[in-house]
């Protein structure tokens, strides 16, 4: 397998390609792209034979230079030095084809690696790292805080997934062996995360004392607002918010429970005003495929406000954008939530997540099938589902009553 690419920085055209396990990449030096695909096709017919059994490759040759040279010169077969934990990462962040992961998740993954650097040895060779060198980690990692808070476990567990994944990479691609040294780590317990509880349930149990700012955080971070509460605030931003986009933002996050990113990254042409769906394009939910869908129902007030924002929409492919010409950014659709809630009642409310939050809750509460909530929310997991079933008073009471009936 070979694949060209084209180096923006030096101009000219490179080639990687797997042989024997391993991955190379080597520069063409050439800006020409009907040369670059000529060499392509050569290199693409040098490994076939050589697979075949029609051309061998001496013993002591270099794979990448026998294979460029289709077959006429050896070289000299490269020795692996020991591979240590930082050229790991960068072997890793070189080589990964673009496209593969979303730039969010790669960001993700750079964060990640600053830590593992920070508290693993970055000199260490990596096939001999230890699950008591990984365990030391927990350990060590947990000392750490941010904005004056001990670390959480679960944000060690996604680094230490990151540290599996690379390493997996780096199996496949012959650079090690043998399985990751992650399995097998203890963490530390997690708390299952708590119900959704409405405004006046969470400043109850505030108001009773006795609860550390951690515990009030979590509170606050399953809320949900109420059918009545969800309009008022909906009201507040229509009558409020001075740009046009603003509002059908706030709207498509309450009225389909899109997530942020799901909004941002919604097209026009996903708005069906005919069978009264939204598309909704998700990312992340499957591993094979880079993007999947699910239809949400429109409700009138939506597909209302949609069809008068179109009216006025500045151009471009994008369900909300500003300049017509490009999606919103994360942390400009941020500011904007925060300043049309800032100084108001909805000042505790912390994202749209609260919007989606409360499009599940209000739908349990009104005796909506679960199966029918998780298909529009795009659940995948049990956990999920279970923070919503409090809702549904008369479906639960209806089942414990067969009991007795």
């Amino acid at each position: 397998m070979a694949w060209l690419e084209f180096d923006d920085a030096a101009e000219r055209y490179r080639i990687r390609f797997r042989f024997d396990g391993r991955q190379y990449k080597r520069s063409l030096k050439t800006a020409d792209g009907r040369e670059a695909r000529a060499m392509l096709g050569r290199i693409e017919e040098t490994i076939l034979l050589i697979e075949r059994g029609r051309i061998t490759l001496p013993e002591n040759a270099d794979p990448a230079t026998f294979i460029l040279s289709d077959g006429k010169r050896t070289g000299e077969k490269p020795e692996r030095d020991a591979l240590t934990l930082k050229t790991l990462f960068t072997t890793y962040t070189d080589e990964l084809p673009k496209g593969v992961k979303e730039e969010s998740t790669l960001q993700g993954e750079g964060i990640h690696i600053k830590h593992l650097l920070k508290h693993l040895r970055s000199s260490a060779t990596v096939q001999n790292l230890s699950v008591s060198e990984v365990q030391g980690y927990v350990k060590s990692r947990a000392k750490d805080k941010w904005r004056g808070k001990p670390i959480r476990s679960e944000t060690i567990k996604k680094e230490l997934t990151t540290l599996r994944l690379i390493w997996n990479w780096a199996v496949e691609q012959g650079y090690l062996t043998g399985p990751s040294p992650v399995r097998g780590i203890k963490y530390p317990k997690l708390n299952e995360k708590q119900i959704f509880r409405t405004t006046q349930e969470i400043q109850q149990i505030v108001s009773r004392g006795g609860i550390s700012e951690d515990e009030e955080r979590e509170l606050w971070d399953g809320l949900y607002l109420t059918r009545v509460e969800t309009g008022e605030l909906l009201a507040h931003v229509e009558a409020q918010c001075c740009q046009s986009f603003v509002y059908p933002m706030f709207l498509f996050a309450a009225h389909t429970g899109a997530r942020r990113s799901e909004i941002l990254r919604s097209r026009i042409d996903d708005i069906d005003f005919m069978s009264m769906t939204v598309q909704i394009r998700e990312k992340k939910k499957s591993r094979s495929k880079a993007m999947t869908f699910r239809r949400v129902d429109l409700t009138t007030s939506l597909a209302r406000i949609l069809k008068s924002w179109f009216n006025e929409h500045p151009g471009g492919q994008y369900t909300i954008s500003a300049d017509g010409l490009n999606p919103l950014t994360v942390h400009t659709a941020h500011d904007k939530f925060k300043r049309a809630l800032k100084g108001t009642k909805w000042g505790k409310v912390r994202g749209f997540h609260v919007l989606r939050h409360s499009f599940a809750s209000n739908l349990a509460a009104g005796g909506v099938d679960g199966r029918i909530i998780s298909e529009f929310m795009g659940h995948t997991t049990l956990e999920m589902e279970r923070r919503y079933r409090h809702l549904m008073p008369d479906i639960r009471k209806r089942a414990i009553e067969l009991l007795v009936s």
